[in-house]
């Protein structure tokens, strides 16, 4: 029998495991098909906001030995242009398309989450807790208490299945704090993670930062986060049994998806890897995952699936 990377995410099957972070090649339209003609899964759209936003000041990426450092600043062109997508994009596929939101207030989140769920034609929507690269606005999912005011007034106001993206954690009692608020509502699934906040990369010959936002400070990502995606999803796999967990940092190969699957997540997601090869990375790694797949005897995914053993 083949190998299948098939799986489910919040009850909805998906033909590959494999898909985009959200803030990487989904910004606009051209970039949103790539993703759907490529070897994935599933797509998520960009974070957006109720209007167009340009973003930081260029330069707000920059490639660094083994990852990448950004300062983006929430850039998209408003919820309105990809609700205008997924009204057209569910017409031509049948591959499922996640919004992703995050405003800039919670008047605004509200906004956003009742747009979402008057779309007919949205499967899931995507709560970003976690943006740590706007000046001045904190991550709120380093807040549990406004997380958990969010989180009740997100589901009264919205009916459609709401999954949520965090920031890395790295205590054990936070792990136990945000999953305790989480199991209070009924998540469609937990995306981990979101890129380290804050981090800094210098040009010594220039004696200058890589990135001009924020004075040079900015989310990192690449293999630099990998193990501590790991360990996020690790954790929350164990604590929110019932509740799929997306795994994303750090994946470049086969082998890093499959760790990710290992620790349990049911959805592998790309970002750094997609920004600096293309959607050509799927196809790549979906083979790569197989191949390990293959030597090691499974199937399916389900067949070692959060099944990662300890010493």
């Amino acid at each position: 029998m083949a190998v299948s990377l098939q799986t489910t995410l919040a009850g909805i099957p998906l033909e590959s495991c494999l898909m985009n972070a959200s803030g990487v090649h989904c910004t606009t339209e051209e970039q949103l098909r790539d993703l759907i003609q490529a070897d994935t899964g599933a797509l998520v759209t960009k974070s957006c906001t109720l209007e167009y936003r340009e973003g930081n000041p260029l330069p707000r990426y920059a490639s660094i030995p083994y990852g990448s450092i950004n300062s983006m600043g929430l850039p998209n062109q408003g919820i309105r242009y990809y609700l205008g997508f997924i009204e057209k994009h569910q017409k031509e596929s049948e591959k499922p398309l996640i919004l992703s939101v995050a405003g800039l207030s919670r008047k605004e989140n509200m906004e956003l989450l009742r747009m979402a769920d008057a779309c007919e034609n949205l499967p899931l929507i995507e709560f970003n807790l976690s943006c740590p690269n706007v000046p001045g606005k904190p991550q709120t999912g380093y807040d549990f208490d406004e997380t958990r005011s969010l989180l009740e007034e997100a589901f009264t106001v919205c009916r459609k299945p709401i999954g949520v993206k965090l920031p890395p954690y790295f205590d054990m009692a936070h792990f136990e704090g945000m999953a305790g608020i989480l199991r209070a509502f009924p998540l469609a699934y937990a995306c981990c993670v979101n890129s380290l906040g804050n981090g800094l990369w210098l040009d010594v010959e220039s004696e200058t930062v890589s990135i001009k936002p924020k004075g040079g400070f900015g989310g990192v990502g690449g293999l630099y986060i990998k193990s501590t995606a790991l360990a996020n999803v690790r954790m929350f796999s164990l604590l929110l049994p019932g509740t799929d967990v997306l795994g994303c940092g750090g994946v470049q190969t086969g082998k890093d998806a499959f760790e990710h699957i290992l620790c349990g997540a049911s959805v592998v997601q790309i970002g750094t890897c997609l920004w600096e090869e293309g959607v050509a990375c799927f196809t790549r790694i979906a083979g790569e995952l197989k191949d390990i797949m293959e030597q090691k005897g499974y199937q399916n995914i389900n067949e070692f699936k959060g099944k990662l053993k300890e010493r």
